[in-house]
């Protein structure tokens, strides 16, 4: 079983609030602790606004609960009906799951009683479940702060990795159709996991000038890649999908097509290795000049493999329309991933991993 750092914040939150409440004297110990397990969110932005969130909700059931309890009491029936009312008020006001559920625990936990000390035991509640939401705020802010900037770059390297790998694969006829079937689909999942951390990377909040416009630069870079590594998955079911056709043209065309994939392909990781700080920076000098890869070509080439059949002779075209959008894409991403290593000089990603120092014997 792997333990992830939302897990570990978890149990840190609950038992930080049982301590406060017991610290205090608080009775209501136990909902401080169901509250700040609801609370815990995958970065500070959303744990701030669910923590704002939940205290709303949190007085909406203990301010409802009291007032039907006084005035109706506590039969189950009554229970149930103001249950109800409160997940409306909810949902009207797009609350999330956890919320609505927070608010229901605040609703049984005051209309659990019909005491004479009623507003005394409301209080209490709202006291514990307050103190369970903030507890949680504050260890997510300061206990293992998530790091999306590096989890979101290992992903896109190490899924662009895996894409490049299998276009030189399947150009070449050497992969299996079910297996590489299978990988696409699991690229596409991986995709979809990659632009939820994007999202999750943007919505932090940099509250310093001097660094909010590199953030913002990364962004752009990030969505970039992103996109880029999309239009390479693209290209991989496009030769997957002509892959029948690609095998019988002939030798000097099949040729042809690998060369330039091949250059493509190079540019592609050559920015991702120029993001990491693996190889030179040197943004005058073009991908172009290293690589030449001539698309207009290859098209024409493409083309000619069916010049004396009509109705064939634009089939191979949307494979060549991939690659051309492809390589669009990658002199993009050279263009901003240059802009920002020459205006940000002194600034580098997070991408590297600090190593430890060796002490001499």
């Amino acid at each position: 079983m792997k333990l992830g750092a939302r897990m570990l914040k978890t149990g840190v939150a609950i038992t930080v609030a049982l301590y406060v409440a017991q610290l205090i004297g608080l009775n209501s110990a136990t909902y401080a602790g169901i509250a700040a397990a609801f609370a815990i969110q995958p970065n500070i932005y959303r744990s701030f606004q669910t923590m704002l969130e939940q205290i709303y909700a949190n007085i909406f059931g203990v301010g409802i609960a009291a007032m039907v309890v006084f005035t109706l009491g506590n039969d189950p029936v009554v229970i149930g009906f103001t249950t109800v009312i409160v997940i409306g008020i909810c949902m009207t006001l797009k609350m999330n799951e956890n919320t609505v559920a927070l608010a229901i625990i605040a609703v049984l936990a005051v209309m659990e009683t019909s005491e004479l000390m009623l507003l005394n035991l409301a209080g209490l509640r709202f006291a514990a479940l307050t103190l369970g939401i903030v507890s949680a705020f504050l260890v997510n802010m300061l206990f293992l702060p998530p790091k999306y900037e590096l989890r979101l770059f290992k992903s896109i390297d190490q899924l662009t990795s895996d894409i490049l790998q299998w276009l030189r694969i399947s150009t070449r006829h050497l992969s299996d159709d079910p297996a590489l079937r299978t990988e696409i689909d699991r690229i596409q999942t991986e995709l979809r996991h990659i632009d939820n951390t994007y999202l999750l990377f943007s919505e932090e909040r940099i509250y310093r000038r001097k660094t909010r416009m590199p953030k913002m630069r990364k962004l752009i870079i990030f969505r970039q890649m992103i996109h880029t590594s999309r239009k390479s998955l693209e290209t991989l079911e496009a030769f997957h999908q002509y892959d029948d056709k690609v095998e019988h043209i002939p030798k000097k065309f099949q040729n042809v097509l690998v060369d330039e994939l091949d250059k493509i392909i190079y540019s592609h990781e050559r920015l991702l290795l120029s993001a990491m700080g693996k190889i030179k920076k040197n943004p005058t000098k073009s991908i172009e000049e290293i690589t030449d890869p001539d698309i207009p070509h290859l098209v024409e080439t493409l083309i000619q493999v069916y010049e004396q059949d009509e109705k064939e002779r634009l089939a191979l075209l949307p494979l060549a329309s991939r690659l051309m959008e492809y390589h669009k894409e990658i002199l993009h991403l050279q263009k901003i991933l240059n802009s920002y290593q020459r205006f940000h000089e002194h600034l580098d990603f997070n991408f590297k991993k600090k190593r430890r120092k060796i002490m001499p014997l």
